[in-house]
C-alpha cells in the first residue's frame, strides 16, 4: 500500500510545478489521475520486472526537460550535493571530479589536500575506488570519494597509459568563495571571488579590509568563471561597495510571494574606493547580479567579455523521503530595471531547442549610460582575449585543450615560473595535436545546411544548388580547422591557463595573472587614470 500513496503524491507536486502552477485544478486532478493508473498498470503488467523508482526518476526529469535546465528534481544524493555547495564545506579527497561513463577524471587536485598528497594529478582516471569499478558502479561514483574525516579509500587509476594505485586519507575539505587575494602594485588590491556561497560576503569582506589595510586605493574585484551561487551573498556583496537601502536586485513572477525587491541592509565598507569588476562568459547567476548592479549604479566599471545570460532565480522545495524540486520561481532584474538573461527557454525554434534573445531594449544607469538587457552583463571596456567563440568553447567541452596540457606536463617538466613560456611554436604542436586527434564540432551554420539538403525543398532546387550546398558545407568543415589561427590569442591563453594550474596550482595562476593577465592589465591603466575611470562612469 505504502507505494500507492507515496507514488501519487510525489506526481502531484512535480506535476503541480510541470503545469506552471496552473490555476485549472480539475485538470491538474485529472492528470495526476491518469499518470497514477498508467503507472500502476505498467508496473503490475509489463512483461518484464520494472524498476519503479528508475521510471519516475526517468519520468520526472523528462518532464522537466521542457522547461529550463535549472529547474530540477534532486535525490537524496542531489541534495547533499547542493548543500555542501552553499556551505562550502565537506569531508573528502580535495580535488575537482569529473564524472564518465566507465571512470572519474580528475580535474584539479587542491594544493595540500588529500588527492595532492597522495600524488593524484590532473588527467589522472580513476578506474577503482575501494574495491568497486567505477564502470559498475551505477550512481554518481564521485560519491565514493566523499567519507568521514581520517578514513582511507584505495584509489587505482590510469596515467599516460600506465595503472597505478595510491591510499587517500580523506579530510574535511573547506571551499573558499575568495580562494586568494594580493596587491596588483603599491595602490591596487586584487581580489578573487570564485563562487557565492554561504562565505562570499565576509570572506571578500576580510580582503577587502587586510588590502585597504596593506595601501590599497583601488580595487579589482575578479569575477570571471564564477558560476553564481546564492542570492543574499550577491547582495551582501554589493553592500561592501555601496549604501545602505540601495536597491540592488528585484525579482518577478506569477506567484506574489515572490515578488520581491531585495536592498542592501547594512553600512558599506567603501562607497568611494575605485572599482573594477572583471567578468567573462562563464561568469553568471550571482555574478551578474553584482556585476550588472554595481554597472547600474555607476558604482564599478566592468572589464572582460559579456557574461553568460542567467536572469532565472530557483528555490529548493522539499519533497518527500529527502528529495527536492529546485525550480524556477522567478526573472531578476538589475537596479536599471533590465533582465539579462539571454537563452528563450518558453519560445523555442521548430526542432525543440532555446532560442538566444535577439531583441535588446535598452535602459539608463544612474548617471544616464545606456545599457541592454537579454544578453548578459556587456562591459564597459571588453578585452579581446575573453571573448567567447565557438571553436574554443568545442575544443574545452570536448576535453582537447584539457588532454593536451596532461601531455604537455609530462614532456615538459618545469619547476620555477620564470621557465613557463607557452611559445607560438608551442602553439603549432597544439594545432597538429588538434588534427590528429580527429576533433571535430559543428557550428551553427552547418546545422542549417544540413536541415536544408534534409528537406524536401533541396530536390525542388535542382542538382546544381544541391552541389553548391554541398561543396559550402565542405568548405566551412576546412575553414573551422583555419580558425586555429583566427582564434590563436583566445585558445592559448586557455591552454596558458590550464598549463600553470598543472605546475603551480590555482594560486599560481593568480600570481601570474597579476603580471600578464590582459584583463588585469586594462583594469590597472583604467584605475591608474582617474579621470579615465571618471569619464567611463559619465
Amino acid at each position: 500500500m505504502k507505494k500507492k500513496i507515496i507514488i501519487p503524491a510525489l506526481a502531484i507536486i512535480v506535476l503541480f510545478v510541470g503545469t506552471s502552477f496552473k490555476n485549472d485544478f480539475f485538470e491538474i486532478a485529472k492528470q495526476v489521475e491518469i499518470f497514477t493508473t498508467l503507472f500502476k498498470e505498467l508496473n503490475m503488467n509489463y512483461v518484464d520486472e520494472t524498476n519503479p523508482a528508475e521510471l519516475m526518476d526517468t519520468a520526472i526529469k523528462s518532464m522537466l526537460e521542457d522547461l529550463d535546465p535549472y529547474t530540477n528534481f534532486m535525490n537524496e544524493q542531489d541534495v547533499e550535493g547542493f548543500k555542501i555547495s552553499n556551505a562550502g564545506e565537506y569531508s573528502g579527497i580535495g580535488a575537482v571530479v569529473r564524472s564518465y561513463d566507465d571512470k572519474l577524471l580528475i580535474i584539479e587536485p587542491y594544493e595540500g589536500y588529500p588527492a595532492d598528497k597522495a600524488g593524484l594529478k590532473a588527467g589522472d582516471e580513476i578506474i577503482k575506488i575501494g574495491d568497486i569499478n567505477v564502470s559498475d558502479f551505477k550512481e554518481d561514483a564521485t560519491e565514493l570519494l566523499k567519507g568521514a574525516k581520517r578514513s582511507d579509500v584505495e584509489i587505482t587509476f590510469k596515467r599516460q597509459g600506465k595503472t597505478m594505485t595510491t591510499s587517500v586519507s580523506r579530510e574535511e575539505i573547506e571551499i573558499d568563495a575568495v580562494p586568494y587575494f594580493n596587491m596588483i602594485d603599491p595602490e591596487t588590491g586584487y581580489i578573487v571571488l570564485s563562487k557565492f556561497n554561504s562565505k562570499a560576503s565576509k570572506q571578500t569582506e576580510d580582503a577587502l579590509q587586510e588590502l585597504k589595510n596593506n595601501g590599497a586605493k583601488k580595487i579589482v574585484l575578479d569575477l570571471r568563471g564564477n558560476p553564481g551561487g546564492l542570492l543574499t551573498e550577491a547582495i551582501n556583496v554589493c553592500n561592501l561597495f555601496v549604501p545602505k537601502k540601495e536597491l540592488i536586485v528585484s525579482t518577478k513572477s506569477k506567484v506574489k510571494k515572490f515578488n520581491q525587491e531585495y536592498y542592501t541592509r547594512k553600512n558599506p565598507v567603501d562607497t568611494e574606493i575605485p572599482l573594477v569588476v572583471l567578468i567573462n562568459g562563464r561568469s553568471a547567476s550571482a555574478s551578474e547580479i553584482v556585476s550588472g548592479a554595481l554597472q547600474d549604479l555607476d558604482r564599478a566599471v566592468v572589464v572582460g567579455a559579456r557574461s553568460f545570460g542567467k536572469g532565472l532565480v530557483q528555490r529548493p522545495i522539499k519533497l518527500n523521503y529527502g528529495t527536492q524540486l529546485k525550480v524556477t520561481i522567478s526573472r531578476y532584474y538589475t537596479p536599471s530595471g533590465r533582465c539579462i538573461q539571454s537563452m528563450d527557454y518558453w519560445n523555442r525554434d521548430e526542432d525543440g531547442k532555446a532560442v538566444v534573445n535577439k531583441n535588446f531594449n535598452e535602459f539608463t544607469t544612474r548617471n544616464g549610460r545606456k545599457v541592454y538587457d537579454g544578453g548578459g552583463v556587456k562591459p564597459d571596456v571588453e578585452v579581446s582575449k575573453l571573448k567567447d567563440n565557438s571553436l574554443t568553447k568545442a575544443l574545452q567541452m570536448n576535453n582537447v585543450l584539457f588532454d593536451y596540457a596532461t601531455e604537455y606536463y609530462y614532456k615538459h617538466p618545469i619547476n620555477d615560473m620564470s621557465q613557463f613560456n607557452f611559445t607560438s611554436s608551442d602553439y603549432q604542436d597544439f594545432k597538429n595535436y588538434v588534427k590528429e586527434s580527429g576533433f571535430t564540432y559543428e557550428t551553427k551554420t552547418e546545422q542549417a545546411l544540413k536541415k536544408v539538403m534534409k528537406s524536401e525543398e533541396i530536390d525542388e532546387f535542382g542538382e546544381s544548388v544541391k552541389k553548391d550546398y554541398e561543396k559550402l558545407l565542405t568548405d566551412i568543415n576546412q575553414s573551422k580547422l583555419a580558425s586555429l589561427d583566427a582564434y590563436q590569442q583566445s585558445i592559448m591563453k586557455n591552454i596558458e591557463d590550464e598549463l600553470i594550474v598543472r605546475y603551480f596550482y590555482r594560486d599560481g595562476l593568480y600570481d601570474y595573472y597579476l603580471q600578464n593577465d590582459d584583463a588585469i592589465k586594462t583594469a590597472s591603466e583604467i584605475l591608474n587614470n582617474p579621470s579615465k575611470y571618471s569619464s567611463i562612469l559619465k
